[in-house]
């Protein structure tokens, strides 16, 4: 899935500072009970001892743990929140996954100068100047505060200097929140150009869903030929042939005992037409020559079906002549 890292910085930037707020007393007050002891301790003892070293380390501790850690969590979470949310929580472990292509420093070397890193490059550039510009624009009008807050009591110079750098911070972040709507706006389009397939990779999807084109003209070749060959088999079974005179010619089948009208069992057109001709001649098959009628018959009538209800009249006549020929009807 397509997710934008400085969506997760921009969210991370407020989510921490935010949180800073909130336990900035707490913390203030933590970090000036430990430097009471420590700059008392320094003052009332003459050497360091193992146990004030051990003292002053478990007060550290505990100042990591109650002021540092909590904020290291919550940064964590919101980052994980902030990428979930955009991958909807897609999880996977193939990027942790152990490739040994990757060892290979020719690819390293690719993927250095790829289009992709060399587009990060720009964007990472890109922001630099933006933020040295919105930088510059909130500091120059109040670089002449800043300078006197040195003459001023350091608990509210303190106060006023952290308060501008929260007004900062909501400034510079406000405008990273546009920098990141572009930044997740790009991203969703790689990611979906990248699905995207090539001509060639769908011509090979439908090769194998569909099966190979050549393959499959081949095998429609061959059936073709296995219908043709079957038809021409059949071609000595017919009582008679009407042709057109060389273009079209129609083998016609009636047996009275099964059939409700005569049976179109061959067809042809030129070649084949001459070539069903031919076979009907060699087994003494009555060959009738009637254009309109083969060409009716050809072109209305699928093979091995009954001939349609118009040409009744005109194919019962050929066949009685064609039955009085053989002496099949007296």
């Amino acid at each position: 899935m397509a997710s934008s890292k400085d969506v997760i910085v921009v969210v991370s930037l407020f989510g921490c500072f935010y949180c800073l707020q909130i336990f900035f007393p707490m913390m203030y007050e933590q970090l000036r009970d430990i430097l009471v002891y420590l700059i008392s301790s320094i003052g009332n003892t003459d050497e360091l001892s193992l146990g004030v070293l051990q003292q002053i380390g478990m007060l550290s501790v505990n100042l990591l743990v109650r002021c540092i850690l909590p904020l290291g969590f919550i940064s964590m979470l919101i980052a994980i929140v902030a990428t979930g949310v955009q991958t909807r929580f897609l999880f996977t472990m193939k990027p942790v996954g152990f490739k040994l292509k990757n060892l290979n420093p020719l690819n390293g070397i690719k993927r250095l100068f790829s289009a992709k890193n060399i587009i990060e490059l720009l964007k990472a550039a890109l922001k630099i100047i933006v933020l040295s510009v919105v930088l510059y624009q909130l500091l120059k009008d109040e670089i002449v505060m800043i300078a006197q807050m040195m003459d001023i009591n350091p608990t509210v110079s303190f106060s006023y200097v952290l308060k501008e750098i929260m007004g900062m911070v909501i400034k510079i972040g406000m405008v990273f929140v546009v920098i990141a709507g572009f930044d997740l706006f790009y991203q969703r389009w790689s990611y979906e150009k990248k699905l995207k397939m090539t001509k060639e990779e769908v011509k090979e999807e439908y090769k194998q869903v569909e099966g190979n084109p050549q393959i499959k003209g081949k095998i429609r070749s061959l059936q073709q030929s296995m219908a043709r060959s079957r038809m021409m088999q059949a071609v000595p079974d017919a009582d008679v042939i009407i042709r057109n005179p060389t273009h079209f010619a129609v083998a016609l089948k009636y047996d009275i005992d099964h059939d409700n009208a005569p049976v179109l069992i061959a067809k042809g057109q030129d070649l084949m037409a001459l070539r069903i001709v031919e076979i009907g001649e060699q087994n003494h098959v009555a060959v009738i020559e009637n254009k309109p009628l083969a060409r009716g018959i050809y072109a209305s009538t699928p093979l091995n079906s009954e001939i349609p209800a118009e040409y009744y009249g005109v194919v019962a006549e050929i066949l009685v002549k064609v039955f009085r020929m053989n002496k099949k009807l007296v």
